[in-house]
This record gives C-alpha cells, sequence and structure tokens, in this order.
C-alpha cells in the first residue's frame, strides 16, 4: 500500500511522530507535507485536504493519513473532492470500526487538541487498529453485507455529487489549489508514473502554466 502523510502547518511539528507511527508496517510511506512548524511555504488544512484528494483521485496513493490541530478540519476539507472517505480518529477503537464499517481511504489525526503525554503512542495503537483487519470487513460480523452496500451507496452519491476531478481542478481558486499543486515535491509526485486522466493532466498543465 502506498500512504501519503500530509501535514498542514500547525501539525507539522507531529509529523515525525506520524510518520514513525507508520514505519515498519510493510507500506510505503511518501511523506509529502510539512515537515516543520512555521517552515515555508505553509500548508493549510484546506491545501492539505485537497492534495487528499488529489493523490487518491489519481492514483498516486492508496491511503492518506493527515489532520490537524483538532482533527477537524482536514476532513471537513477532504470531502470537498470526490472519492474520499475520511474520518477522525481519536481512539485504537475508532481506527477499528472506521477501517471495518466505512471502509476509509483517508485518516485524520488530531495533533495538537490533546496531544499530551503518551500521545506518540496513542497514534501509532490507533494505526495498530486501523491495519488490524482487511479494510472493509464488517462489524459486527452480521452486518458485513448491508455495510458494505452503504458503501456502495455512498460512492455513489460522492460521484453524483463532484463535477470530474479536471474540471475541479479547472474552478478551484488559486489559493487554494496553487500553494499545493506547487508544494516541493507534489508536482514529480502527480506525474510519476501511470498516465493521468488526460483531463486531469490538461487541467494541471493549465494551472502550472498560470502559475509560472
Amino acid at each position: 500500500m502506498r500512504i501519503a502523510v500530509i501535514n498542514e502547518t500547525s501539525s507539522a511539528d507531529r509529523n515525525a511522530d506520524v510518520v514513525k507511527a507508520l514505519d515498519g508496517r510493510g507500506h510505503e510511506i511518501i511523506n509529502c507535507g510539512m515537515k516543520k512548524n512555521g517552515e515555508p511555504p505553509e500548508l493549510s488544512y484546506v491545501h492539505t485536504g485537497l492534495l487528499a484528494g488529489l493523490l487518491l483521485g489519481t492514483g498516486r496513493v492508496d491511503l492518506v493519513v493527515g489532520g490537524c490541530g483538532t482533527g477537524v478540519g482536514f476532513p471537513v476539507a477532504a470531502m470537498q473532492m470526490p472519492g474520499v472517505v475520511c474520518g477522525l480518529l481519536q481512539s485504537p477503537l475508532d481506527a477499528f470500526l472506521f477501517s471495518q464499517i466505512n471502509g476509509g481511504n483517508c485518516i485524520s489525526l488530531a495533533l495538537n487538541y490533546r496531544y499530551g503525554w503518551a500521545a506518540d503512542r496513542n497514534v501509532s495503537l490507533i494505526l495498530d487498529q486501523f491495519f488490524a483487519l482487511a479494510s472493509g470487513g464488517g462489524y459486527p460480523a452480521h452486518r458485513r453485507e448491508p455495510q458494505a452496500q452503504a458503501r456502495g451507496v455512498l460512492a455513489a452519491v460522492s460521484r453524483a455529487a463532484h463535477r470530474d476531478l479536471g474540471a475541479i481542478i479547472d474552478a478551484l481558486p488559486a489559493e487554494a489549489l496553487l500553494p499545493a499543486i506547487n508544494y516541493p515535491g507534489i508536482r514529480e509526485l502527480l506525474l510519476t508514473g501511470s498516465p493521468l486522466d488526460p483531463s486531469v493532466a490538461a487541467a494541471l498543465d493549465r494551472r502550472w502554466k498560470v502559475a509560472a
């Protein structure tokens, strides 16, 4: 699994905790957000939420681990983008149930609020439970089928409620899009690997050219 870690400015100092908690699980970790609080260029939760949608929507990653000070703003921003299923995980039980019931592809962590003694250990325990079983297994077991059906309906709602990704990129305000797609390493990440959908590639190219 390819996992993107995307920290915004208020939670940048927690980046090392998140990366350490993911290390050694057999996944490819792409640390593509902020690493130090206040270090320019800064990303807000709006930018990191947008990046989560872009990286998931283009298939560059399979899972995004992000968050913000409270953990609330990041999922609000991320779920403005199509196909993002993001949950605020504050405890190992949250993580287990989100993985099994919702089968989400985006994790939000509260990285300042109540982030005290042993909080880094809590992040590790949260990820232990998120990865404990294959995603979407259902809980309790007899609810597996209706929960899977609900996930399918939700995916259809997301498709119906959003424009296609290329049109979204064209329509996004510059102050939301440009800091995100021009953040160091993001352009290379988006353009490396299998070809992007032509409409997405063309839209990104137009926005990069305007910003140049």
